[in-house]
This record gives structure tokens, C-alpha cells and sequence, in this order.
């Protein structure tokens, strides 16, 4: 297909959408061949991107005119791309997918689209899918059948294992697939037995999850988007809204009109920041410096919220410490933001509470990611601005599921819920899926050759026990030293299912990676970057997988809420749901008895009730108990009756309770717990949706008490800080007596003593084994919930009350301090700010910091670089720029230079031009010249992929696959950089050089 350029033709966006109409259909067809391409009533991206509001209004879907034999119906969605959780509304006719229209009753949209969310149509029907299973031979792809696929890649896999060990295997799961089809993929590398595994969640917000969870308990976004209405003040650092989360932007700007200040943080003045009544520019890799700057006006000025520090935060005189360094003057060197401007946004913040502070992935991608997270997070405790509405922590975060992913699916340092990798987390899975802890145990490498010694990153040294690789550093994984690695070999293949290669750094050394290793298998609904861009000739295979439209299951918003999709079609062409393709490796490789022994499976099809059925079973640390499939499919059927603001239920069937039931929502489903809307609210009764800090990290430290201080959730019988509920606890308490006969058996069976012994005569058993490991049974291991449901009873979180603490005293900075980037523009800073010393083995592998940051590189290469979203793509964009709706409207990679800088290089509005990065990486783009970027700072998209270092790679694709269009990746010339907790990299903050192509 070719592209109309805009401004080509007079009235560009009608002869645009017109021209390429004409283009794709050009000739008469069949009726349910045009319904299948068309979706002429959805109108498309391009027109409905110009509709002034006015123009939109909610309308009923119906066929006009009335036509025979011609079945319609409404199929609820949400949308599959960043996490609002919008809802979609599909019209399906004979079943086909033929019309789509916002979902005006969805308290998260309100009849709002994005131009993404606006043709999704077009993602499950796109042209440019893989519509069968591929692979490579001789640089050639072939067709071939589904079952010769599963045959051949099983038995590589096998013949790999044999060989070399179930280690050897990188499994890449998905913040794409549901929550579903995300706990399968973590399930099903914990039955091939290793902990490689990982998602996007990695390279977008585990430094969040690290940072925010180490605080105050979890590690979540703690409001909602639609508790923005009730800000007095907002604080953006690292989130660019308008774009990367466009419908939220309704949300922001109605607490705007409610009166709500906004500051905009960010080295780019973008959309967002256009909204803001302050903007800061800020020099990336300084969040640090930047949140202390402002917390030494709180300080000075005696803004902090004492009595809340007193009752309910532990460390912050730690942070005082630290604070004191940054003086105003200090600040405008590191950061570049003058003293009035700091001095203004902290009066604001501390004048106009609650306040809220929101970041994205801006804030998160540094080699101190976890650092600048808790900053964020000590600020907000500072102004006691967490635990209420209008105040918290709102994380946006960036794929449909990328939560709920995050929650119960393929994480390399945990198993689902967030129970770690201990032999205590591995024994409740074990008896959560029903199979002997020793069996699964022996899945795993039992030769245990670590010939680079003690593991130093999470885990013990085992692996079954040990972190595995992440996913961004599957590189290294291959291409390191054997040697170096804390595992037998180095990975000899790599299994692809729903996420982008080129959102990792480094393409050059990835290229190199790629071509060394023995299998390659990308199981997705469009041919990703990864599928071509290396010389790659044989062993590599694509599997058509079907979009979340042609599945079903449920799915998480940034917000906690868990929201039910239906099936809109059956899946098209030759794909499959990601959840049969798991089943269909899984019954060839060995372990599909054992791994869905309680979920019914139909035609190779498991049951997806079925599993939601089994997270809810186990997932009992963060409440995903509650959510059975009946309530959410509940929600969905009245989701008209939830208020837009507080998300509570006025009336009917779901009365009373929160919209998607937002975890942590405690109990069996049977217990009818509304959901938790506002993390951490003392204000109300846990039964109700409030909450406590959670007592995650003991009870005192260095002999200082880390439980609350006279402060506790309504209605709690305990009027003061408590730890967290064991049966040892409920025995103290004399809560005991409140479980039931059926829940004492299951406890027993915890511990594991006899179920008859338990149930019959506990008193004679407590006598006999002195009670010990009945007593540590506790809240998140009782898979009958009882001990969940008796201490909510008497009004008390389950996982106790604590204060939130401001030092990690197991992070490698206890109170964040700021460390320049690896490649720093600053290097005179450097002696002053230095990063950390390299490490022999971190996740498996070596990782360095100094070895880098040592040479100076802002003379060779002056510009500091960094990257972010554009609201027409998603992601490493592949499906969205195989959207013929969306490739029009952006149909070039490019990079925003300021003028200065521009004119200095010789450069003019769009010329192509070469970027490179200080470790050879280049890439050629076009040049937008504009001052919404500051001298000496460029910024590109993230979302392009299909060239590399300057060559169209066309030719590599499957005939018919490409994206209609395609560019460089970024991240080819970004550089090495990995946050020293979680492994994040450092996409935000490294440099470049640029010249004239």
C-alpha cells in the first residue's frame, strides 16, 4: 500500500482516507469479504481524530438499513494498547467484526477514543498479520502447518535441554496477553524448569514495582485515574499524558477544572506539559537532585506534614540528612532549574494538598531507577500526601496489561503475586497447582555449577531459587564469557510470545546475539523487528498468534482494576490464542497433565474461567482472590452504575462495590469484598476498601519500632501498629475461635499435618508438635482465606499496619542518592556523583558501571539523548504501524533537535541526518527542528523498527507482512546502562552525536 503524505493534497485528511480506500479494495468483492476489511463504520483514526467534541454522541449501534438473515450483536472489549483500560464496543454481523464505537458506559473512557483506541478494529483485522505458521530455510520463509511447528521447535527445545539444561531457554512472555495467558507463561517456565522468564514490565516500570513496593508494601499505583478529579495539585516527572495515556487527559483536566494546580517536570516541553500552570525543564538523570531541591523548601520552610511522619513513616530523618546537601544553588547546577522555579512548584505542592505526583517510564529507565522511584514516594510521604483521595502515587503505567502481567505473570525474580523464589513461595505454588514440591524442583538443573561463585543479585544459589536473566539482558545471556554466568551454559534459544525486541538497547550487539543462537521462535499477531533484523537463514519460526479480540479474559488497568473482555471473533487466518499455543508446547515438551490438572481443556483449548479461577486460588498476597470470572463479568454487564469519580457502585447487583474490584480484594469471592479503590486509606474499614501500610519489612529495625503509631483503619479492634497475620497471631489475639472447621483443615494442611488431625483434635496436635508450624501459617500461604477473613472480621489488614519507611537498608543506596548516568553529559560531576563499582554477578551475570562511566564522552559525543511515546503508536509499534488508519498519520522515524544545535550541524527541517550513540550504534532519520527541546538535548519515538543502521530491511519480511511503515529503532544506538536493584535500563539518559546523512 502506498502512503498519502499529509498536506500532499488539498483536504488531506478526506482525499487521504478516500485515496487509500481505493487502493486497498480497487475491485468488487464479496460481501463478508468487504465486512472483514473494511469497518467502513467505524470511519477510521484520520476522520474521527478531526471530529470537534461536539460531534461525538453516543448512538446505538444497529445495521441501517435493516437487512435479512443478517445477525447483530454487541461484544464488550478494551482496548490493547496503554492502560487506561478503555472500553470498546464491537458490532458483530454474521460474525464478522464489522463496526466499533467507544464505550460510553465505561466509567474509565466515557465514550472517549484515542487514535489508537479508535481503529483496534483494524489491529485484529490488519492485512499485515502473520496469518499462518512460518519458518526460515535458507533465508527463504516457508509455509508450514501448526503441527510440524509444535514438532520440530519441541523437539529443539528438548535436544537444547538434554544438552545443556533447561536454563539454556529464554522464555519472553507478554504485557500483551491477558492476565490469563501471562500467569501460563510464568506457570509454564516454572514446569520447563527455570526462572528465565520475563515481560516488558521489566523495561518499563520494575525500578516503580522495586521502588514503591520497598516503601510503604506494594508496589502499585495507589489512586485511580479517576481520583484525579479530587487533586488540589498535580506533579508530573517523567510522564508525558497527552500522549502516552491520552484518554487519562479527560481525568487530569476535570481536576484541573476543579480547581487542581499542575507542574510539569520534564526536559521536553510536550503536550502535556502545555496543560501546565508551571513547567520545569529538567536535565535528564537529575530526579534525584530535583525532589530533594524541592523537599529542601519543604524543609526550610517547615512544610512537612509532622504528625503524619510521626505516626506513619519510619527513616525520614535519614532523608534530612541527605536533603541538606542540596541547596538551591547546588540544585541549579545539577538539575538546570533555577531557584524560583523549585521554590514555586514546593509552595505549591505544600499549599495545595492533597497532591498527587505521576511518572512514567521518563522517570523509571536509569541506571537509579529504583532511586528516583522512592524520591518520588519520600516526597509524597513528606506532605502526607499518600492513603487519601486526591492524593497517592498515580504510576501510569504503558501496555494494556502491563499490571496484571506484572501481578500474577512471566516475572524473573517471582512467582505470580509476588511471593519471590524461597523454598516457603515455591511449596504454595506447589500446592496451589497441586503437584509435589520435589517433583518441580527436580524440573530445574540439578547440576548446580556456578563457577563464578555466590550469587550476589536475588536468590539463593540454586536455580531453582536463584533470579533468572531478565529480559533485558537476554544478550548478555548469549553472548558473555560461559564463564561469567551463573547457570551452565549461555542461552541457546529464544521463545518470542507478544513483545518488542526493539524496545531493548544495544541493536548492534542484539543483532550479533540473534545470529549466535540455535533456535528462534516469535509468537505474535504481526512479524516483529526481531523476526528481521538479523542474518539469521535457518531455525527461526513464526507462529501466527491471535489478538486479545479473538480471545477472552480478563485484564489490569494502571489503576488496579481487573476488567473482563469478551470474545469479540474467532481467530482469523491460522492464528491461535497465546494460552493454546503455551498448551500445545506444553503437551509436546511433557507437562501438560501435571501443568493444567485443574483446568478443564477443550480441542487443546484451556478454559480461561478456569484459570483466573486458579490466580484467585493463589494469589492471595495482593488480593487477586476476590475477582472470580462471575464478578467480573458482573461489572461488565452493570458498569453503568459505577461514579465516574470514586468508581463505588450506586445500586443494583454490584452495589457498594468498586469498579474491576481493584486489588487487593480480599477473601474468596464468596466474602464479597468490594475491592481496595485508594491503597493504604485509613479512613475507611478494610471490609470496606481501606487500608494500613503494610508490615512488610518486620517490626523494628536497629531497635526502632517500624509498626504505626496510634493510627489504624476504621473500625480496626486494634487501636495501634500490629505485624502481619499469622494463625500464631489469631491465637494471641484469641481470634482463633472465629475460624471455621474447614478453614482449621486447610491450615493444617499448610503446615503439613494430617487433615483429619487438624480438623478433629487441633488442641491434642497443638500439644504434640508445640504448635511451631501451625503458628507460621500466615495470611498470604492459608489457601482457605480464613485467616484473611478473621482478621479483616476485627476490622484489620491482614498484612498488619506498619509505617511506610524512607530507607531500604537492602538496596545498595538505603536513602536515593543521585549517581550521574553511565554516559554523562557532566563528567565533571562524575567525581563528585559517581556510579556504582562493577559487579562480578548480578542476575546471573556481570554488570558494569564504573568500567563505563570512567571515560569521558561529552566531547565526542555532546548531545544527551533520550526517547519517549507518540500517541499514534504503541510500544515497538509493530501492529500499530501495520494499522493503515495510523500510518498515516506519522510515517516517518525522526529525531527533535533544537534549532540551535540544528543550525550548528547544518541541518534544515527535514533532512535526513545520521545519529549515533558513544557505543557505535547508529541510526538515519529525519530532522524536526523546534525548540520544545532545550540546546544540547534530542528526543526521538521508540515505536519504529523494520530498519536497521540506515537499510529498508523489506526484503527480510514475509511477502505481505511488512508494516506499511517502517524506520529505525532508537534503541540500536542506545547504550549499556542497568538499574542496580532491577536490571532497568537506561534509555533516558545517554548520548549522542549528529551529522548530516
Amino acid at each position: 500500500m502506498k502512503l498519502i503524505k499529509k498536506g500532499d493534497l488539498n483536504g488531506a485528511a478526506k482525499t487521504t482516507t478516500s485515496s487509500s480506500m481505493l487502493e486497498i479494495f480497487g475491485e468488487p468483492m464479496a460481501r463478508r469479504t468487504f465486512l472483514y476489511r473494511s469497518g467502513l463504520t467505524l470511519g477510521g483514526a484520520t476522520v474521527a481524530s478531526m471530529w470537534p467534541l461536539s460531534m461525538m454522541k453516543k448512538t446505538e449501534a444497529k445495521i441501517n438499513p435493516p437487512q435479512a438473515n443478517v445477525e447483530t450483536t454487541l461484544k464488550r472489549s478494551v482496548c490493547t494498547h496503554c492502560s487506561v483500560g478503555c472500553g470498546v464496543i464491537a458490532e458483530i454481523q454474521n460474525g464478522v467484526w464489522t463496526g466499533q464505537e467507544p464505550d460510553f458506559d465505561s466509567p474509565f473512557n466515557l465514550g472517549a477514543h484515542c487514535a489508537k483506541g479508535a481503529s483496534v478494529r483494524e489491529h485484529g483485522h490488519g492485512e499485515r498479520r502473520v496469518k499462518y505458521p512460518m519458518k526460515l530455510v535458507n533465508g527463504k520463509w516457508k509455509r508450514i502447518a501448526w503441527e510440524q511447528a509444535i514438532e520440530e521447535i519441541g523437539d529443539k527445545l528438548l535436544e537444547i535441554r538434554e544438552q545443556h539444561g533447561p536454563d539454556a531457554v529464554f522464555w519472553c512472555g507478554s504485557s500483551k496477553a491477558s492476565n490469563e495467558g501471562a500467569y501460563l507463561q510464568r506457570k509454564f517456565a516454572a514446569f520447563w524448569g527455570t526462572n528465565n522468564c520475563d515481560h516488558q514490565a521489566r523495561i518499563c516500570h520494575s525500578t516503580t514495582v522495586a521502588g514503591v513496593a520497598n516503601t510503604w508494601g506494594y508496589g502499585a499505583m495507589t489512586n485511580s485515574y479517576n481520583d484525579m478529579h479530587n487533586c488540589k495539585a498535580m506533579l508530573f516527572i517523567g510522564s508525558n499524558a497527552a500522549e502516552a495515556h491520552p484518554v487519562a487527559m479527560q481525568h487530569i483536566l476535570r481536576g484541573k477544572e476543579n480547581g487542581a494546580v499542575m507542574i510539569v517536570v520534564d526536559p521536553r516541553f510536550t503536550r502535556t506539559a502545555a496543560h501546565a500552570d508551571q513547567y520545569l525543564r529538567i536535565r535528564p538523570g537529575t530526579d534525584v537532585p530535583f525532589m530533594w531541591g524541592l523537599l529542601w523548601h519543604i524543609f526550610e520552610n517547615g512544610w512537612e506534614d509532622k504528625a503524619y511522619l510521626r505516626q506513619r513513616v519510619y527513616g525520614m530523618e535519614e532523608v534530612r540528612q541527605e536533603v541538606k546537601h542540596w541547596t538551591p544553588e547546588v540544585v541549579e547546577n545539577v538539575t538546570g532549574v533555577p531557584e524560583p522555579q523549585m521554590y514555586q512548584a514546593a509552595k505549591t505542592m505544600a499549599e495545595n494538598r492533597p497532591g498527587t505526583i505521576v511518572w512514567c517510564i521518563g522517570a523509571t529507565q536509569h541506571h537509579v531507577g529504583n532511586n528516583n522511584t522512592r524520591a518520588y514516594c519520600i516526597f509524597q510521604l513528606a506532605l502526607g500526601n499518600i492513603g487519601m483521595a486526591g492524593g497517592g502515587a498515580n504510576i501510569f503505567r504503558g501496555h494494556d496489561n502491563v499490571q496484571g502481567a506484572t501481578d500474577v505473570g512471566p516475572n524473573s525474580h517471582t512467582l505470580p503475586g509476588y511471593y519471590g523464589l524461597s523454598e516457603e513461595a515455591w511449596r504454595h505454588w506447589a500446592r496451589v497447582w497441586d503437584v509435589e514440591f520435589e517433583w518441580l524442583k527436580d524440573r530445574f538443573d540439578t547440576s548446580r555449577p556456578y563457577p563464578v561463585g555466590q550469587e550476589e543479585g536475588p536468590g539463593e544459589n540454586y536455580p531453582m531459587f536463584m533470579a533468572g536473566i531478565p529480559v533485558s539482558r537476554w544478550i548478555d545471556g548469549i553472548l558473555e564469557e560461559e564463564q561469567n554466568i551463573s547457570q551452565r551454559a549461555n542461552f541457546k534459544a529464544l521463545f518470542y510470545q507478544g513483545h518488542a525486541a526493539n524496545s531493548l538497547v544495544r541493536g548492534p550487539e542484539m543483532k550479533k546475539a540473534l545470529e549466535k543462537i540455535e533456535l528462534l521462535v516469535i509468537s505474535d499477531p504481526y512479524p516483529t523487528h526481531l523476526a528481521v533484523m538479523s542474518d539469521r537463514k535457518n531455525n527461526t519460526y513464526l507462529l501466527p498468534t491471535a489478538t486479545q479480540f479473538e480471545s477472552y479474559g480478563s485484564v489490569t488497568n494502571s489503576s488496579r482494576s481487573i476488567q473482563w473482555r469478551e470474545k469479540i471473533m474467532d481467530p482469523l487466518f491460522e492464528s491461535l490464542p497465546d494460552h493454546v499455543i503455551l498448551y500445545k508446547l506444553a503437551k509436546k515438551l511433557g507437562f501438560a497433565e501435571p501443568m493444567f490438572k485443574h483446568i478443564q481443556v477443550q480441542n487443546d483449548e484451556p478454559l480461561v474461567e478456569d484459570v483466573l479461577r486458579e490466580i484467585n486460588r493463589g494469589t492471595w498476597s495482593i488480593g487477586y482472590t476476590g475477582q472470580s470470572p462471575e464478578r467480573l463479568k458482573l461489572h461488565a454487564e452493570h458498569r453503568r452504575a459505577f461514579d465516574t469519580t470514586t468508581l463505588q457502585a450506586k445500586g443494583g447487583p454490584v452495589d457498594g462495590e468498586y469498579y474491576g474490584l481493584p486489588w487487593p480484594c480480599w477473601g474468596p469471592p464468596e466474602m464479597k469484598h468490594p475491592g481496595t479503590p485508594i491503597l493504604y486509606d485509613t479512613s475507611k474499614p478494610v471490609a470496606e476498601g481501606g487500608g494500613t501500610f503494610r508490615a512488610r519489612f518486620g517490626v523494628e529495625h536497629q531497635g526502632v519500632s517500624l509498626l504505626a503509631d496510634g493510627v489504624y483503619s476504621e473500625g480496626s479492634e486494634l487501636k495501634d501498629g500490629y505485624p502481619e497475620f499469622t494463625y500464631g497471631l489469631l491465637r494471641q489475639l484469641g481470634w482463633d475461635q472465629d475460624l471455621t472447621p474447614e478453614e482449621l483443615k486447610t491450615i493444617a494442611q499448610v503446615a503439613g499435618l494430617s487433615i483429619a488431625e487438624g480438623s478433629d483434635n487441633l488442641k491434642s496436635l497443638l500439644e504434640k508438635t508445640g504448635g511451631t508450624r501451625l503458628e507460621r501459617v500466615n495470611w498470604k500461604t492459608d489457601l482457605s482465606g480464613g485467616i484473611q477473613r478473621v482478621a479483616i472480621q476485627h476490622g484489620c489488614s491482614p498484612y498488619g499496619n506498619a509505617k511506610a519507611r524512607c530507607v531500604v537498608w537492602q538496596f545498595p543506596d538505603p536513602v536515593p542518592v543521585h549517581r550521574e548516568p553511565l554516559y554523562t553529559s557532566r563528567h565533571d560531576l562524575v567525581a563528585k556523583y559517581p556510579t556504582y563499582e562493577d559487579r562480578k554477578v548480578f542476575w546471573r551475570l556481570p554488570t558494569r558501571y564504573t568500567s563505563i562511566q570512567a571515560k569521558d564522552y561529552s566531547q565526542e559525543y555532546p548531545l544527551i539523548f533520550t526517547s519517549g511515546r507518540l500517541v499514534e503508536y504503541e510500544g515497538g509499534g509493530a501492529e500499530t504501524r501495520s494499522n493503515l488508519w495510523l500510518a498515516e498519520l506519522q510515517q516517518e522515524m525522526f529525531v527533535e533537535i533544537n534549532p540551535t544545535d540544528a543550525y550548528d550541524r547544518g541541518l534544515q527541517e527535514g533532512d535526513w541526518l545520521w545519529l549515533e550513540g558513544p557505543e557505535g550504534g547508529r541510526i538515519k532519520i529525519k530532522a524536526m527542528i523546534t525548540p520544545r527541546v532545550a540546546p544540547g538535548v534530542v528526543w526521538t519515538p521508540y515505536h519504529f523498527g523494520g530498519w536497521f543502521q540506515g537499510k529498508d530491511l523489506l526484503s527480510k519480511y514475509p511477502q505481505g507482512t511488512a508494516p506499511y511503515v517502517r524506520g529505525e529503532a532508537c534503541n540500536t544506538a542506545m547504550t549499556y546502562g542497568y538499574d542496580s536493584v532491577t536490571q532497568m535500563q537506561e534509555t533516558k539518559a545517554t548520548l549522542c552525536q549528529i551529522w548530516p546523512a
